[in-house]
């Protein structure tokens, strides 16, 4: 089966478009960032609020649907919005960067926005004019895509048993997806499945369709609060247009891979930075001196000193590899030749490893050298290492040392997809 995008007016109606229940527009008009540096100022303004409430959110498992709003009504959904569709285009370093400050306040809220940027990316590279110009005019009135890619019961997480048909002029959808990130909270839902001759494509699905029902039944101990759930879809009506190929933008050498990739890294490098700050905190304020010391404070300890050292050395280098990861990317954005891609990629993982040691590191640290009273509940100290735990599993850290040892003694380029 090929999908054809018949071609439309620009100005076309959204019922024209899509045919059938396309949502009214949001209501109100999101802010428009500018630049890159806007973008990391108002991620700023918005962590600083949204880390208030972070222990109660995570504590009593509240669904940050508020915040969410904050971050579409202050643009930040729509950075990565080409300058030609009226976005500010930002950076991989600075998608990067904005996904980390908000990862740092609160890591399940950091983690939203990775799939509704990786469906964008996708968008970009496979979309067509009038797809575009559609899909990006939503995003920039603040709405939002949840995903649902993955499954439970396949042979790997890449593997898909959804299935898009073709049913007479439209298509049709059937299956079901978990770890939706952002499904609930979603305008749209990205739907991957396979069409009739295996190839696998995205779905852009309007949140109420009939037939798409998205289930809040996460229950991870860590990211509590990413709507990471179940999606099912059953004989879902699909109209052509709002459907893209995902496996062209890995047949090809494309940027999707790595920058698919530097945003999980930034999620852990949030964490991390986290996690040491609420350290020195702490211990300055709070840790007692061991017995033996013969110390006043407990942020004398020689000890205690030297291992915050270490942890602030393993913060800093994740976050210098996490910058020096996006300007590879934007390399392979700009110029996506083998050679620029396969070095992106190495790049990525190379600050995912690194990002993932310093996350998981930093927080055990916390509550070590915070002492006993630091496991109380009511300090909430406990959620940096279960969200960067939950988060880190994504994909193995252990298979991208092996790439990364293979692309450099060996020579050999790293595959291609959204996982390396």
């Amino acid at each position: 089966m090929s999908i054809a995008v018949a071609a439309l007016p620009l100005d076309a109606a959204p019922e024209r478009i899509l045919a059938f229940r396309a949502p009214p527009p949001r209501a109100g008009r999101a802010h428009v960032i500018k630049d890159d540096a806007e973008a990391i100022a108002v991620a700023r303004d918005l962590a600083a609020r949204i880390a208030e409430t972070a222990i109660e959110r995570d504590r009593e498992r509240r669904l940050p649907y508020e915040e969410l709003d904050w971050l579409s009504d202050a643009g930040l959904f729509a950075i990565t919005v080409p300058k030609a569709y009226g976005g500010a285009d930002v950076s991989s370093g600075t998608l990067a960067e904005v996904i980390a400050i908000l990862s740092a306040a609160d890591g399940s809220i950091g983690q939203i926005p990775q799939n509704h940027f990786f469906i964008l990316h996708a968008l970009g590279l496979e979309g067509s004019e009038e797809q575009k110009r559609f899909f990006y005019g939503r995003i920039l009135s603040g709405e939002r895509v949840g995903n649902a890619l993955s499954e439970l019961g396949t042979k790997t997480a890449q593997d898909h048993n959804t299935r898009l048909s073709r049913d007479g002029a439209g298509l049709r959808l059937d299956g079901r997806k978990f770890y939706c990130t952002g499904a609930l909270f979603a305008h749209w839902v990205a739907v991957v499945a396979n069409d009739d001759e295996g190839r696998s494509t995205i779905s852009f699905v309007p949140r109420e369709t009939p037939g798409l029902t998205v289930v809040d039944d996460w229950s991870g101990f860590g990211q509590r609060v990413t709507g990471s759930g179940t999606t099912v879809i059953e004989n879902v009506e699909v109209h052509p247009f709002s459907v893209i190929s995902l496996r062209a933008v890995f047949d090809r050498p494309t940027s999707m891979g790595p920058v698919a990739q530097i945003m999980h890294a930034a999620v852990e490098a949030g964490i991390a930075r986290a996690a040491l700050a609420e350290t020195i905190r702490y211990v300055k304020a709070h840790a007692r001196p061991w017995k033996d010391s013969g110390l006043e404070h407990g942020y004398e300890d020689p000890y205690t000193i030297a291992q915050i050292g270490e942890v602030k050395i393993r913060v800093a280098a994740s976050d210098a590899l996490l910058a020096r990861a996006g300007r590879y990317a934007d390399i392979a954005v700009a110029d996506p030749t083998v050679e620029t891609v396969a070095a992106a990629s190495v790049a990525v993982a190379e600050a995912k490893v690194a990002s993932t040691e310093a996350s998981l590191l930093a927080a055990s640290k916390l509550i070590e050298l915070a002492g006993s009273r630091a496991t109380q509940q009511q300090f909430g100290l406990d959620r940096f290492w279960r969200n960067a735990r939950t988060h880190s599993v994504h994909d193995p850290v252990r298979w991208k040392y092996r790439a990364i040892g293979d692309y450099w003694l060996n020579g050999i380029n790293p595959p291609r997809h959204g996982a390396i």
